[in-house]
């Protein structure tokens, strides 16, 4: 390596992708590695600033000078002891993460930011390929039992370091495979499931007990549960889904986002769906009401089962392409974010609202909208105006409702559990994760609501140690 630093001689490089027009034949993943040499250049661009603004931005923690130090220099193992101290899970958020370090990387402020994502998650995969990733078992086991209700991004956090601490852990989940919305929400493009079979070997390998189908509250009751367990974590995810309220809501053909996706995970792998209730957007035009990355995940698998033609609309105006004096560095900035799925076809509207929907014979045909004004009060609060005469429609047999999430459900496991909710119905805690019943925790999405793959890991861990500590001083 040259002894100047890297961001004087390289400039920020990513991994290339396959062309769209090829991408959306399958739903494989379509990143091409960067070779180690490229990430080693990539590293060195690092400038190890006195303040490490990426640390503080990472909600994990992650020591990311330390890590760019060491790969650049090939201390690639002490690299991925390191991560490994701060993350349970790198594969998952160096593919999913919307890397909240690199908006804050010093770097950024007079060129582009650091490839902070993209170094972790080449760590991680060398540690795989190399296998450093083996199973951390205790030395004593405490014989202290847990039990984990919900197995997403948070669930595994906290069981893994829970087992990691010597107690004996479960983990409930409703459904038939474990891992939540990385196992069926998420599309395997983005992350292909395997990753996460993988990491659930090494967990089973460490004492992690995984129990599918199994639906605490029904066919679990809450009682067989307390009675068994020392503590209990509730790890579920913000699952009741925004819904509109409009004249033609009834209609076949509107449906949610995450049933959407949730279902063609599952075509993936090889479940077969009855054609009666198979979401299918091959042929049809689609409309995606929702501007997010749930909106864009609907987007890039609406493209990849054939669609004739996508929107997505958003009820909130376009955002700038650059920082504005009202998001200055290292803020996280709202500004205009391509999605690779963005990429491969369809077409974005701003400041859209939808009025209702239209259709025949009980199916929906088309969405009627309005376009919005927004403006600004003297308080800076923003205020929206329906542009009058500005009504359209568009050609709709396929409508997806991708508008984020309320919150947990409520029925069947808090409320038999009972457990306090706050203000947004999300489960009501301490810091440190405690409910009001004793004994009863809770972490991710559950708690704050709808979160980051990433936060819900770190809150994950945050519980995992308060939980440890109850059980310590029991």
């Amino acid at each position: 390596m040259n002894n100047q630093p890297g961001f004087k001689i390289y400039n920020r490089k990513n991994a290339k992708k396959i062309h769209a027009d090829e991408r959306i034949k399958n739903h494989k993943s379509f990143y091409i590695p960067q070779a180690e040499e490229e990430i080693k250049k990539q590293a060195s661009r690092c400038m190890d600033c006195g303040i490490a603004f990426c640390n503080n931005a990472c909600p994990l923690g992650n020591v990311l000078p330390d890590l760019n130090y060491l790969v650049s220099r090939n201390h690639w193992k002490k690299a991925f002891d390191i991560l490994q101290s701060t993350n349970n899970f790198p594969e998952f958020t160096g593919r999913l993460c919307p890397a909240l370090c690199e908006a804050s990387c010093c770097l950024g402020i007079h060129q582009e930011p650091m490839t902070n994502r993209e170094i972790e998650l080449s760590i991680i995969e060398k540690g795989f390929e190399e296998g450093w990733v083996k199973p951390l078992n205790p030395v004593i086991r405490t014989g202290r039992k847990v039990a984990i209700v919900g197995s997403g991004p948070s669930g595994l956090a906290v069981a893994q370091q829970l087992a990691r601490a010597g107690h004996h852990v479960t983990v409930f989940e409703r459904a038939e495979n474990i891992g939540g919305i990385l196992a069926l929400g998420i599309p395997d493009y983005k992350l292909e499931k395997w990753v996460i079979d993988r990491r659930i070997k090494q967990m089973e390998e460490e004492g992690v007990h995984f129990i599918t189908h199994t639906n605490v509250g029904i066919d679990l009751s809450v009682e067989a549960l307390t009675e068994k367990y020392d503590a209990i974590c509730l790890a579920g995810g913000s699952t009741i889904p925004r819904d509109l309220d409009v004249e033609g809501r009834a209609l076949d053909g509107i449906h949610f986002a995450m049933d959407y996706l949730t279902q063609q995970n599952l075509v993936n792998q090889g479940k077969e769906i009855p054609k009666e209730q198979r979401i299918d957007a091959c042929g049809k035009s689609v409309v995606i009401i929702g501007g997010g990355d749930t909106g864009a995940d609907c987007l890039g698998v609406a493209l990849r089962q054939g669609a004739k033609q996508v929107f997505q609309l958003e009820l909130m105006p376009q955002p700038p392409e650059k920082r504005t004096e009202k998001m200055p560095w290292p803020a996280w900035p709202m500004i205009l974010r391509t999605n690779t799925s963005h990429e491969e076809g369809g077409e974005r509207q701003w400041s859209i609202a939808t009025k209702y929907f239209s259709g025949e014979n009980g199916k929906v045909q088309k969405i009627h909208c309005i376009k919005l004004k927004w403006t600004q009060d003297n308080d800076g609060n923003r205020k929206m105006e329906k542009i009058e005469g500005s009504e359209f429609t568009l050609d709709a047999e396929l409508i997806l409702f991708a508008m984020g999430f309320l919150h947990p459900e409520q029925s069947n496991l808090l409320e038999k559990f009972g457990v306090e909710v706050d203000g947004k119905k999300n489960v009501k805690t301490d810091e440190q994760h405690r409910t009001n019943i004793p004994g009863i925790f809770a972490c991710g999405d559950m708690r704050t609501g709808q979160s980051l793959v990433c936060k819900a890991i770190h809150d994950g861990r945050s519980a995992a140690k308060a939980i440890d500590q109850y059980l310590k001083n029991q």
